[in-house]
């Protein structure tokens, strides 16, 4: 059987055709879509754009561009593209479906680099963890423990729940409870306190430190003892004066109460 080649030759001029400007198409877009990945990428490090989310959007629109670059090579090919974008959507939604709590985790991952409620370096507790921020990546943010654990946390509830951001003020309070003995001196305690306070250059004066007789306990009258540091000196003050206090104080005739219960004893057959 032999074909007629004035049949072929119209055949081949039209799909060669087509899958020549099909692939040029995709060679040229690609290649476009490479520059302006790089230029987006030079225009984000020029305004200052914060390097996690910098990457995410040049990720995003990477995607965005490629696919509509295939789009459009197909449709060069002569592929019925109205078909194709329904499959796809309905693909998209299943998919949509299977994955929902990936693309909330996903949706909470945008919020994150948009409203910014934590950046990378920053100590949050949120969770149940606490921890420096590692990573803000597109699913999961890494922390990373004071143990040097690593805790992946996913966006979503991150984005959707309360947290704390210890990192986000330039000071903080220190709070403690000292409990002396009932019967010594309070005048006393107070002076101890204020001199210990006035020995450690990391308190600042501005707000003024605070301290006030604050419970009659069981036990032992308690004394609430205030003061305002700079947000890394917290623990190294708050340790600090724990260690002062437990030595200071006895040398000063005050001591450190223990929980006392008085026990009455009788006598069987008295009354």
């Amino acid at each position: 059987m032999t074909v007629d080649p004035s049949i072929l030759v119209p055949i081949a001029t039209e799909y060669g055709t087509k899958l020549l400007a099909g692939v040029a198409t995709l060679v040229i877009g690609l290649w476009i879509v490479s520059i302006i990945n790089g230029f987006v990428r030079r225009m984000f490090e020029r305004s200052g754009v914060d390097p996690s989310l910098r990457s995410f959007l040049g990720s995003m629109i990477s995607i965005l561009l490629k696919v509509m670059v295939y789009i459009t090579a197909l449709g060069m090919l002569g592929v019925e593209m109205t078909s194709f974008v329904a499959i796809l959507g309905a693909a998209g939604l299943a998919v949509g479906l299977a994955l929902s709590g990936t693309l909330q985790n996903f949706a909470g991952g945008v919020m994150i680099l948009l409203f910014k409620p934590y950046k990378v370096g920053d100590f949050i507790e949120a969770q149940g963890y606490s921890g420096v921020v590692k990573e803000i990546q597109i699913f999961i943010t890494v922390l990373t423990t004071g143990d040097n654990k690593t805790v992946l946390i996913p966006n979503g509830p991150l984005a959707t729940s309360s947290l704390i951001n210890y990192s986000t003020q330039p000071r903080r309070r220190v709070d403690w409870m000292f409990g002396i003995s009932y019967g010594d001196d309070v005048d006393k305690a107070y002076e101890v306190l204020k001199k210990l306070i006035a020995e450690d250059e990391r308190i600042l004066g501005d707000p003024e430190p605070f301290m006030a007789l604050h419970t009659l306990a069981d036990s032992s009258v308690n004394i609430v003892v205030r003061v305002w540091v700079n947000s890394g000196d917290y623990w190294p003050v708050h340790f600090s004066m724990n260690e002062k206090v437990y030595k200071t104080f006895p040398n000063e005739g005050l001591s450190f109460p223990f929980p006392q219960m008085d026990v009455h004893l009788s006598k069987e057959g008295e009354s």
